[in-house]
């Protein structure tokens, strides 16, 4: 039963005048902005092609060269099957492009697979969208960096063994230039965005000239191509284990539908644009860079990459075009990073938002950008990258599982969305926590598309698992159903919390508590300690003070000052012949505790002195510190400083 309402209860508003000064992090990564001024940060189609496509773009530096790698097993003669391939995965870039604009326009506050997930699969096919698709940003980070990295390490060879704190430092530079705000980091990268697919289509147009003019010729001393062993016949299983691997080429589609709320309105219209932008982009190029680099012969090799390749050739050596090549697609590389850097901390803040994640993800720091979650991605990246040394190769296979799991979640939820579409009559809406459904006389065709489109991924993302599962697939397979239990347990933490808290239910406290002792820990007799008594006394007339004996000459200057200072209040000196003090004290108050009166409140008062400075900390034990720790775990006790702030250096 709720209390009846008090209609002379007094509430007040009033807006807060205080402006963040100058620090630091301000020069760094700019003034605060208000929460006014979030309209203001939103982006357009051309800046949102820079922040949410550098990913799936940058792709085609080093999708083509994963094909290669698989296929040099059988030979050089096999890298023939590389366009034919590209094809095949261009096919299921379309029915994936497709299947993600209709989730864009049904789905205009974003979230992709985890919300579509939730909506329609569930709360676990949700976790387990959010746990693949979290995965698969942290690698885009480490493989976008790494990838770019190693375009450096082919211009510049004696860079080789500087690679990988090469890469962390990138990773860092691209948190703090995110840590500015979306639309700051999106006018940054759009820069170098253009200029590479300027660049690109450069490249790929000459090469493509010079290749059907019977200029273009192959490549001039490539680097070794090192083999374990090859063997005599192209299988099957190679051809797909090629194919699993050039399905790299997909990561990043998935970005634009996670992001919609950072485009200008009408935020779904811009975000499908975009969407079918970077599409068209991304498959001219890989398809143009997998048809040059099987006729130039280009062979994959972790010293000089494909693109290196393909740039020397075309432009007949190492010159200034090849250096705009190289510079253009390193850039690129890196800043793919930004991709997962815009849509991480988005994903993890809607993930936090239903308390599966810890509640500091959901929020936003000066810029109004998720600043826990940039800071917690390039940790997380930076560690992989260390761990893997920088290799692509090393985390590709880590790499796509987690996309593919989260194209058929959402192509799933997609496909049983247009179903429940299909049962509302004409007019008839419902409303659901993502979206609202609405009839749509082309249900069935939306509904097979999407069915079709989820059928494709789940096959691949089967035959990426078994393909790849000794180079070490078999880690996300592990880590996704770790992170989907983690998942639970947090959020399983939170609803405990909100029912222990609840006042659904509640019957109001219970009547005031007559009684309430207070306990002061003592350890010497100053001004603090009087501060501290004093306080104790407000609260109550029932006051022990309580000195641990560590030093016998020590104890006697203390019950010789608490004679003079002490006011007659009552000191228990508890003897520690192994001198500990927090022990013996917690064990005093254990023992209040369990004899104490029924309705009775026991306060602990901490007497702490604050230094002038925050230096000086270092120079003291901090007992307080520990003692509130320890206290605050102990149920029915009430822990309350008492600060005594010191204006001159003294001692304690």
């Amino acid at each position: 039963m709720l209390p009846p309402e008090n209609n002379q209860t007094e509430i007040m508003r009033r807006e807060s005048d205080y402006k963040p000064p100058r620090t630091l992090s301000h020069w760094l990564i700019g003034r605060p902005l208000s929460t006014a001024d979030a309209p203001h940060q939103t982006i357009g189609k051309a800046i949102g092609l820079a922040v949410f496509a550098s990913d799936a773009l940058s792709s085609t530096a080093y999708a083509t060269q994963e094909i290669m790698v698989i296929l040099a097993v059988a030979g050089t003669m096999a890298f023939g099957y590389v366009f034919p391939i590209s094809i095949a995965i261009v096919v299921l870039m379309a029915i994936v492009t497709f299947s993600y604009e209709q989730t864009i326009h049904a789905y205009p506050g974003g979230g992709g697979a985890y919300i579509v997930s939730r909506d329609n699969l569930g709360e676990t096919p949700a976790q387990i969208a959010g746990a693949a698709l979290l995965t698969d940003y942290i690698l885009t980070v480490a493989v976008s960096i790494s990838a770019g990295v190693a375009q450096i390490v082919s211009a510049y060879p004696e860079l080789f063994p500087y690679r990988v704190w090469i890469a962390v430092a990138a990773v860092f530079f691209i948190m703090l230039i995110n840590l500015r705000g979306v639309k700051e980091s999106g006018i940054a990268f759009s820069i170098p965005t253009y200029f590479f697919v300027a660049m690109m289509f450069v490249t790929v147009g000459t090469g493509l000239v010079r290749h059907f003019t019977g200029t273009l010729g192959v490549v001039v001393d490539p680097p070794h191509l090192e083999l374990e062993g090859v063997i005599t016949a192209l299988t099957p299983f190679i051809i797909l284990h090629a194919f699993s691997s050039g399905t790299a080429a997909l990561t990043g589609i998935e970005a634009i539908s996670n992001g919609i709320t950072a485009f200008k309105e009408p935020r779904s219209r811009n975000a499908g644009i975009t969407l079918v932008w970077m599409a068209m982009i991304l498959a001219t190029l890989f398809l143009s860079i997998s048809f040059l680099a099987s006729h130039v012969s280009a062979v994959p090799s972790e010293t000089e990459t494909v693109i290196s390749q393909l740039g020397r050739t075309i432009f007949g050596g190492r010159g200034i075009p090849y250096l705009m090549v190289i510079t253009a697609t390193t850039v690129i590389l890196i800043m793919a990073a930004n991709t997962a850097f815009a849509d991480f901390p988005r994903l993890s803040a809607l993930v936090a938002k239903d308390g599966f994640l810890p509640r500091q993800l959901n929020f936003r720091g000066s810029r109004l950008v998720y600043s826990n979650g940039i800071l917690t991605l390039a940790i997380i990246a930076s560690i992989l990258i260390i761990i893997f040394k920088a290799s692509v190769t090393l985390l590709i296979p880590l790499y796509a599982i987690g996309v593919f799991l989260s194209f058929t979640l959402s192509q799933t939820g997609m496909a049983l969305r247009w179903r429940k579409i299909g049962r509302l009559k004409e007019g008839e809406e419902v409303v659901e926590p993502g979206s609202v459904l609405r009839y749509d006389r082309n249900w069935r065709f939306k509904m097979l598309v999407n069915g079709f489109g989820a059928l494709c991924t789940f096959i691949v993302m089967l035959i990426f698992a078994v393909t790849k599962f000794t180079e070490g697939a078999w880690v996300v397979l592990i880590i996704i159903p770790l992170l989907v239990r983690m998942f639970f347990t947090v959020h399983s933490h939170y609803k405990d919390l909100a029912s222990q808290l609840t006042l659904e239910k509640f019957k109001g406290l219970p009547a005031r508590r007559t009684r309430h002792r207070v306990i002061m820990p003592v350890s010497g007799v100053h001004q603090g300690t009087l501060e501290g008594l004093r306080y104790a006394k407000l609260l109550s007339d029932d006051v022990t003070a309580v000195h641990i004996s560590i030093d016998l000459s020590e104890t006697e200057k203390v019950q010789k000052k608490w004679k003079t200072w002490g006011e007659g209040t009552r000191l228990v000196v508890l003897d520690s012949p192994f001198r500990l003090f927090v022990e013996p004290l917690l064990e005093y108050i254990e023992e209040i505790i369990e004899n104490r009166q029924s309705g009775e409140t026991i306060t602990i008062v901490v007497p702490q002195f604050i230094p002038s400075k925050r230096w000086h900390n270092a120079l003291h034990m901090r007992t307080a510190d520990v003692l509130r720790q320890e206290l605050l775990s102990k149920h029915g006790v009430v822990v309350t400083d008492v600060p005594y702030h010191v204006h001159k250096e003294e001692k304690e």
